[in-house]
């Protein structure tokens, strides 16, 4: 073609010039072939053959992937790199995995005479939210390698993100080792990193981090099975900077990697261990047992650790301040006993211990003694601990401020009430399902009261009854928040000795399920502490009515959360409240009110004025139209229909 193009003679197709300078109008189509037909000769092409049309490529995606590597280091701007990696998903891979230190800083402003405004723009651009300030979070379907490749070419420019998050991933096209191999190399600034349910992200993608990423101080690794001691080893390596740390249910993480995490990493506050079969006493022992250990924060779930572990613990741990211990059933009371007996958790603040089977009385009084300092102690599912144990770690833990006790059956309420007659610090108590807590016989005639006691939680103790809660009521005068949720075995007789010997003012009442509760209580409640009650639940209180309702309206000034769900309810309650003294009310819940009509529209509109949220789901009486008119007319309010 170039021959026919370049050819001059007698015996051209045209008069003049060659064909490039053709009018583009003649060329003309003659069946399935692009022919030229000049105007002064007749074309040579007797008969119609077919010549096919190709497609050709821009020139520049010809180009070897060397090639378009230096042509996109010398794009300096955020912006243009961007703009670069929209046009194809070739382009956007080639800019991910280029390095910061890639990028070929030359002055091309200054060479092309730019302005210095144009430089000082372009240089703010360049610096705005830099040094790994950026958060982004990805979740199911979204997490996807293209997207942490855009994330990681899109900052770049501006210190690439500080803080990352990935939760699950697609199920077709998810997270690998080719997404986090992107945000290392474009993210140098990361400093926290969750991958949770990760289950293409293997040791090759975590090494590319540790390489990439020196500044990493938090790293989340959960429910990734393919990472193992390898890439763990990796960060231990490259990642002095490291403080906080949890692996959960990584099933190829064992002592090698935390070992290695032990060695390298010590500046490291944070550990969460769970569910990680492959993790025994090598790996607490080399995380612990260096003086100079700078740990916190300890959580040991599900692990293969023995009384070694404890005992280490024990010893070594004199910078934890916060250790928790769940389902180590190869832990036996001789573990705890030598924890508690080695006297080295004197900052020990708060102690949780979960399933644990080797916590026994004989050992938890040790614990007492060891940790004199423990102000929250937690006891969840503690079947061997009794009466005896709770009153002795009682009397050896002076400074005990806060105590919860969940499904310990053991515990009666003999052992409740000397435990906190004898705390003179405690200011918290929760009791939730100990089925061992039933009515008994007076006993407060004995005790001292625990004047220091603000906020008491029984929650779905059975036999928890008006006889308790009465003696309850005498052992703490100056309680600020009651909650006695799901306790149905509760009555008026019970709940009044308890009102009227709190002196302090209740601030925060929850009497969910208390289905005897009458209006008596909340009559008699609006007019003790209604100068400081600020939250009242009766969600399910079924006897109590629009007296209530009148009562609240009259005493309760500062009232801003009330929750009357599922009670006898109807539009003379609501009218009542819209016309009462409390100015603050924000939230208010009439959930199941089914007396509660169309009637009450305009005292809800009225409540409106100061409500942020409202409840009206299952309020049958109430028509759509009307709900609809408050949606429109309380603009500012949350509407639950």
């Amino acid at each position: 073609m170039s021959t026919l193009v370049n050819y001059s003679g007698d015996n051209e197709f045209y008069s003049g010039g060659s064909l490039c300078s053709a009018d583009l109008g003649l060329m003309l189509a003659l069946g399935h072939a692009d022919i030229y037909c000049p105007v002064s000769k007749r074309a040579r092409i007797s008969g119609p053959f077919i010549v096919e049309e190709r497609t050709k490529n821009p020139s520049i995606e010809l180009l070897p992937n060397e090639c378009l590597f230096e042509i996109f280091r010398r794009l300096e701007g955020g912006r243009e790199r961007s703009a670069a990696a929209c046009v194809s998903k070739r382009w956007l891979m080639l800019l991910s995995n280029m390095r910061s230190s890639d990028i070929r800083h030359t002055n091309i402003s200054a060479a092309n005479g730019a302005s210095d405004d144009t430089k000082m723009a372009s240089a703010d651009e360049d610096q705005v939210e830099c040094d790994g300030y950026l958060t982004r979070c990805l979740e199911g379907k979204k997490a996807t390698d293209i997207r942490l490749s855009a994330m990681a070419v899109g900052t770049s420019s501006r210190g690439g993100l500080g803080k990352l998050s990935v939760r699950g991933s697609n199920p077709v096209r998810g997270i690998t080792n080719v997404g986090l191999t992107a945000i290392a190399h474009g993210c140098p600034s990361l400093r926290v990193l969750s991958l949770w349910d990760v289950q293409d992200v293997g040791d090759e993608g975590l090494m590319e981090i540790a390489r990439g990423c020196h500044s990493l101080e938090k790293l989340d690794l959960t429910k990734c099975p393919s990472i193992s001691n390898k890439g763990l080893v990796a960060i231990a390596e490259n990642c002095p900077s490291l403080t906080s740390l949890t692996i959960e249910s990584c099933k190829n993480i064992g002592n090698e990697g935390l070992q290695a995490i032990g060695r390298c990493c010590t500046k490291l506050e944070s550990l969460t261990i769970k569910d990680c079969p492959l993790v025994g006493d090598q790996a607490v022992v080399s995380l612990l047992s260096s003086d100079n250990t700078r740990l916190r924060k300890v959580k040991l779930h599900s692990l293969n650790i023995t009384d070694f572990s404890l005992a280490i613990i024990g010893h070594y741990g004199k910078a934890i301040t916060d250790l928790n211990l769940c389902k180590l059933e190869h832990v036996s009371p001789r573990g705890f006993w030598v924890m508690g007996a080695a006297h080295g958790l004197q900052s020990l603040a708060s102690l949780t211990v979960t399933s644990c089977i080797g916590l026994a009385d004989e050992s938890l009084e040790e614990v007492g003694k060891g940790c004199t300092n423990v102000k929250s102690m937690c006891f969840r599912e503690c079947k061997h601990v009794t009466d005896s144990g709770l009153v002795a770690f009682a009397q050896a833990a002076g400074s005990l401020e806060h105590l919860l006790l969940e499904q310990c059956d053991k515990i009666t309420q003999t052992g409740i009430l000397n435990a906190v007659s004898i705390c003179s610090k405690l200011k918290s108590l929760s009791l939730v399902k100990c089925l061992g807590v039933r009515d008994l016989p007076s006993q407060a005639s004995s005790l001292s009261p625990c004047d220091s006691l603000r906020s008491l939680s029984i929650r779905s103790c059975p036999g928890f009854g008006s006889t308790s809660l009465a003696m309850v009521g005498k052992l703490c005068p100056q309680l600020h928040h009651l909650d006695l949720s799901g306790l149905t075995r509760i009555t008026d007789a019970g709940l009044l000795p308890l009102l009227e010997s709190s002196k302090a003012g209740l601030v925060k009442v929850n009497l969910t399920h208390c289905m005897n509760v009458t209006d008596e209580v909340v009559l008699s409640l609006a007019r003790l502490h209604g100068e400081t009650l600020e939250l009242l639940n009766l969600d399910g209180c079924r006897k109590v009515t629009d007296a209530s309702l009148v009562a609240i309206a009259d005493n309760c000034l500062l009232l801003n959360d009330l929750d009357v769900s599922k009670c006898s309810i109807t539009d003379s309650g609501v009218a009542a409240l819209s016309q009462g003294v409390q100015m603050n009310l924000q939230v208010l819940s009439l959930s199941g009110c089914s007396m509660v009509t169309n009637k009450s529209f305009s005292s809800l509109r009225t409540l409106g004025e100061s409500l942020i949220g409202l409840n009206l789901q299952h309020c049958s009486s109430i028509g759509s139209s009307r709900v609809e008119a408050l949606v429109e007319d309380l603009w500012r309010c949350d509407i639950l229909s």
